[in-house]
């Protein structure tokens, strides 16, 4: 899952060096923390946050062959 959001934001920003995606597992949720240069934030996020919906879209669909509850968390 980690090498799925890195791809997807990666693609999306100007600065795709600055990408740092780091996992956290709790029990039987997974938490994806993306972090993005300042200036690349709004291309993350998207205008009412609809990039962002489609990340966690596609992240959850690709999550159903675990049995892991995967979040994605856009951190600043």
């Amino acid at each position: 899952m980690k090498e799925l959001v890195e791809v997807i934001a990666k693609s999306l920003v100007d600065h795709p060096e600055e990408v740092v995606v780091t996992e956290k597992e709790d029990g039987e949720n997974l938490i994806l923390e993306l972090k993005v240069a300042s200036q690349d934030m709004g291309k993350v996020i998207g205008r009412q946050g609809r990039i962002a919906k489609a990340i966690r879209s596609v992240v959850k669909a690709a999550s159903t062959k675990t049995d892991k509850k995967v979040t994605v968390e856009i951190i600043q």
